[in-house]
């Protein structure tokens, strides 16, 4: 470590020291500066053992000690009296005090990651903004302005280096940190989880036992599904793998046995991994979303009430240095960034179900800020994709239950494992049948039935050479496994009518009569039942669906296949654990959103009948040809309805004619019985 860097570590420790044995500061705020000091001395103490290495040399229980320590404060039996809970802190301190102060402790906890990574530096500036924070109180109860004033200066000093070091993370190869865990420990024993600094629950650790009891050609056959998967995605779409030299993994905790071999496999195509964490500064959080490889999270409700975090000190002037820190980020590191291939994700499911509790003192963007936040999500991701470029580039996402999900685990992983390695051929032809009749039509009718209010049109994009055109994709399990969806783009005037669904899992969190009217493919109205105040529903969804824009268009409307996948959820009774990744296998579901073509709409792309698929734009995404600022929404969320809710979906071809593809929740065209034998046997 450099001199000057080390002096600072020492004095910065040698103040929080001094605070954690006797704050300066008058009640109330004296207890939460106590508090958080000794939190960050047990940081700098962490910080000291990893350095000596001594830490990788605990016993099991040493490790799990230590693990639920840093973490216990914000466990949910511990929240209520955390100053990482908004309520809690703007009760002992005041609105004013409490949310800067709660705002302040969460940033703080991200130390954990620093300490364990030896980011020094990133470590001391933490430590030291809750110094000069602490300052201010030592005369007395500074104005509130100022605190802010003094929290928001430090964001926005560091804002440029915080983004290009996140950008590297992204691209970099070299930053090896969870890399070397996976390649070099010993999985036998679970004592490895807790040298990545993630909160390890007992999914992690039995995750990690459970592989231990498969074979090395079970393993080898598992990370194949997901590298091959990956793999056709770019032979699939004519893109040439040979052109990058890293790929992103992104995993769960606990899956360790498999990701090491799919290292090596990746290895023999060319690329090196990539494997970044999930965010812990504001700066590069999404909301609650976690965004990398991440271990258990201790505290869903402590994530949502963070989620709105940037409200803090989101303004026009912070929103135009943190798109110059992505470009510079960006431009510092674009070879590698051309480089990149794309992420692989392995996903989790099975965790109890979150819903979340709305605080009034949590940060929330204002009208404006969700504008501002709009406008640099649009932003962010023409430069992201001037230097990951979208058209060279691909993705794969599996999903695996973890123990959590009940006794019936084990049995519920190896139909898992079925499910993704169901025979992609004979789906293929049996979607190609679909497809068949698809095209032939102007629009299709979806109707719900056992309570289910759907009542939908969508419209078809038209087919000039139906010789060597289709508007449907095949999907088998190439870049999104498992097997069994067709899907298009919708042409968006045309789209009409009502979407309805009683239950649905969205990017982590549940809905309850989930519903959406859309008006030439944009939605114009939206509810939920998930709160008593239809207007705190309408939010929710505005803010975790639509993410703060006024209207989406429906990006993409499917058939899902794998009844397979559907009834093995009824079989045990977990169909709404399942992720979207599966789920939207389990019936028809539409998107809302950006198509499934965005950035790469110009790419040609084809069947395996050999028919280029036309229907990759639709008339949003067009605008792009004149304004890119237009065209895209960056994000794509898809909402199935279940076969049990579906009571037809049928196809209008010539003189209206209606043919029926499902009917009461059954397949009913011709070329399709296969798919009903699954809810027989």
């Amino acid at each position: 470590m450099e001199e000057l860097l080390r002096e600072r570590l020492v004095l910065s420790q040698e103040r929080i020291d001094e605070i954690a044995k006797i704050s300066s500061s008058e009640e109330p705020y004296r207890h939460y500066f106590n508090k958080t000091a000794t939190f960050i001395r047990q940081l700098f103490e962490l910080l000291e053992e990893i350095e000596e290495d001594t830490y990788q040399k605990k016993s099991l229980s040493q490790l799990q000690m230590s693990n639920k320590q840093l973490y216990e404060d914000i466990l949910p039996e511990n929240y209520q009296s955390s100053y990482g809970n908004p309520e809690y802190a703007s009760g002992k301190l005041g609105v004013d005090y409490g949310q800067l102060l709660c705002f302040l402790y969460a940033q703080v906890r991200g130390m954990i990651v620093f300490a364990f990574e030896k980011r020094h530096w990133d470590f001391i500036i933490m430590a030291e903004l809750f110094i000069q924070v602490h300052a201010a109180f030592a005369d007395g109860t500074p104005k509130s302005d100022s605190i802010k004033e003094i929290i928001c200066g430090d964001i926005y000093d560091y804002c440029e280096d915080v983004m290009t070091y996140r950008v590297q993370e992204m691209v970099d190869p070299t930053l090896n940190f969870a890399t070397d865990i996976i390649m070099e420990a010993d999985f036998e024993t679970p004592e490895y989880l807790y040298w990545f600094g993630e909160y390890i629950s007992d999914n992690e650790v039995e995750v990690s036992r459970f592989l231990n009891t498969f074979s090395e050609e079970q393993i080898e056959a598992m990370a194949s599904t997901y590298t091959q998967g990956y793999k056709k995605g770019f032979e699939n779409n004519g893109i040439d793998l040979k052109k990058k030299t890293t790929v992103n993994i992104r995993y769960c905790l606990g899956f360790e046995r498999i990701v090491k071999v799919a290292i090596r496999q990746f290895y023999d195509m060319g690329l090196q991994p990539v494997i970044y964490r999930s965010a812990t500064h504001s700066i590069n959080k999404r909301q609650q979303l976690r965004i990398g490889y991440h271990g258990a999270i201790p505290n869903k409700q402590f994530d949502y009430d963070h989620r709105g975090d940037v409200a803090l000190y989101l303004n026009e002037k912070f929103v135009s240095k943190k798109l110059r820190a992505l470009q510079n980020g960006f431009e510092a590191y674009k070879e590698l960034a051309n480089g990149h291939a794309g992420p692989a994700v392995i996903e989790v499911f099975g965790e109890a179900q979150f819903e979340p509790i709305n605080k009034d003192m949590a940060y929330t963007l204002s009208d404006d800020q969700q504008k501002m936040q709009v406008r640099y999500d649009t932003s962010a991701s023409q430069i992201i994709n001037r230097y990951i470029i979208g058209e060279e580039r691909s993705f794969t996402i599996i999903a695996y239950p973890i123990p959590e999900i009940g006794d019936k685990f084990t049995k519920i992983f190896s139909e898992t494992v079925r499910i993704n390695t169901l025979d992609y051929k004979l789906y293929q032809t049996i979607q190609q049948n679909i497809i068949d009749i698809l095209d032939q039509g102007s629009r299709v009718h979806i109707k719900g039935k056992a309570g289910n209010q759907t009542d939908l049109w969508v419209q078809l994009q038209e087919i000039s050479n139906p010789k060597t055109q289709t508007i449907f994709e095949n999907c088998v399990a190439d870049v999104n496994i498992p097997v069994g969806e067709v899907f298009t783009s919708p042409r968006l005037a045309g789209t009409n009518g009502v979407l309805h669904v009683s239950r649905v899992y969205l990017n982590e969190l549940a809905y309850e009569n989930l519903k959406m009217t859309f008006v030439d493919g944009m939605i114009t109205e939206y509810s939920c039942d998930n709160f008593e105040n239809p207007i705190e529903g309408q939010a929710f969804i505005r803010e975790n669906v639509l993410h703060h824009h006024e209207t989406l268009p429906m990006g993409e409307f499917a058939i899902g296949t794998n009844t397979t996948a559907y009834v093995m959820a009824n079989k045990y009774d977990i169909a709404d654990k399942l992720p979207i990744l599966i789920a939207e296998k389990m019936g028809p579901h539409f998107a809302v959103g950006d198509t499934c073509y965005s950035w790469s709409e110009d790419i040609k792309v084809y069947n395996h009948d050999g028919k280029e698929i036309i229907a990759r734009d639709n008339e949003i995404s067009a605008k792009r040809k004149v304004d890119v600022n237009d065209a895209y929404f960056g994000c794509h969320t898809d909402i199935t309805i279940p076969y049990e809710e579906l009571a037809s979906i049928s196809v209008e071809v010539a003189d209206e004619e209606l043919l029926p593809i499902i009917e009461n929740g059954r397949f009913v065209l011709a070329g399709t019985e296969e798919l009903n034998k699954a809810f027989t046997e």
